[in-house]
């Protein structure tokens, strides 16, 4: 599954909003809503699905802060080395 898919599933539950209201462009306060609170528990839950058995994957709070987007959070997951499922 690609790194977008797995975002915007993610999203969607943490959200409770319907998974096509999750798009690429949609910002996580503005658009959909979330708190801080909301925020902090997406950040686990991208750490918690994107950590392999080699990698564990920590987002620090400089990063999160810079995460307005779905965009923005694929495109931090890939910088980290993340990549899409074959």
């Amino acid at each position: 599954m690609a790194v977008i898919d797995r975002v915007r599933e993610i999203t969607a539950d943490k959200l409770s909003v319907e998974l096509d209201e999750v798009q690429p462009e949609s910002k996580f306060t503005d658009d959909l809503n979330a708190d801080s609170l909301d925020l902090v528990e997406m950040m686990m839950a991208f750490e918690d699905e994107f950590s392999t058995e080699d990698k564990q994957l920590e987002i620090p709070d400089e990063a999160a802060e810079n995460i307005v987007t779905v965009q923005d959070a694929v495109n931090y997951l890939k910088s980290e080395g993340v990549k899409d499922d074959d």
